[in-house]
C-alpha cells in the first residue's frame, strides 16, 4: 500500500467518489493516482450502464438568457429521486459545464456527474431560442417556459414584467396553441 490518508483525499476531491471507492481504487493501482482515476470511472461507468434502464423522473427545468446577444436556452435534467434533484450540486454541475472550446459532449459530462450523484441521469428536453425572450421556471424548476417576443421595447421594466406574467400564464394554463386557427 503506497498511498496516505491524505492521497484518498486528494482522489476523492479530483473525483468526487466516495471515500470508500477512492481507497479500494489506490490499493487496487498501487497508489497511483492517474490509474485510480480511470480505476474509478471505469467502475462508475459500469455502474451507470448497470442503472441506465431505472426510471429517471424527477427533475429540474433551468433557463438562461443572455439578453446582450438575445439568446435563450432552457433544458430539463432529470434523475431517479426528488433528493437529488433538490440537491444544489444537481443544478450547478450542470450549469457549471462549458462544453464550448473542448471535445466533451453533453452525454460525456453527465456520466463524469453519475461518479459523484450516482444515479440515472437523462438530459430530457432541450430548446434554444433567439430573439426577446422572456421566461418563467414554476416551483423551484419543476416546470419552465420561454416566450420569445418580436419588440423593441425588450430593455424597459415594464416589458420584462409582462413578458414574465405571459410566460407565468402559460406555465398555469398549459395551452395547447395561440389561436382558434
Amino acid at each position: 500500500m503506497n498511498f496516505t490518508a491524505k492521497d484518498v483525499q486528494a482522489l476523492r476531491e479530483k473525483t468526487g467518489a466516495g471515500m470508500m471507492d477512492c481507497k479500494k481504487a489506490l490499493t487496487e493501482t498501487d497508489g497511483d493516482m492517474d490509474k485510480a482515476v480511470d480505476v474509478l470511472r471505469e467502475k462508475g461507468l459500469a455502474s451507470a450502464a448497470k442503472k441506465a434502464g431505472r426510471v429517471a423522473a424527477e427533475g429540474v427545468v433551468v433557463a438562461y438568457y443572455d439578453e446582450a446577444n438575445k439568446v435563450a436556452s432552457m433544458v430539463e435534467v432529470n434523475c431517479e429521486t426528488d433528493f437529488v434533484a433538490k440537491n444544489e450540486k444537481f443544478v450547478d454541475a450542470l450549469l457549471a459545464m462549458t462544453l464550448s472550446g473542448s471535445d466533451e459532449t453533453v452525454s460525456d459530462a453527465v456520466q463524469e456527474l453519475f461518479l459523484v450523484i450516482r444515479e440515472n441521469m437523462k438530459v430530457r428536453r432541450f430548446v434554444r431560442v433567439e430573439g426577446t425572450v422572456a421566461s418563467y421556471i414554476h416551483g423551484g424548476g419543476s416546470v419552465g417556459v420561454l416566450v420569445s417576443f418580436d419588440t423593441d421595447a425588450a430593455d424597459k421594466a415594464e416589458f420584462k414584467e409582462m413578458g414574465r406574467n405571459v410566460a407565468m400564464q402559460i406555465a398555469a394554463m398549459s395551452p395547447e396553441y395561440l389561436s382558434k386557427d
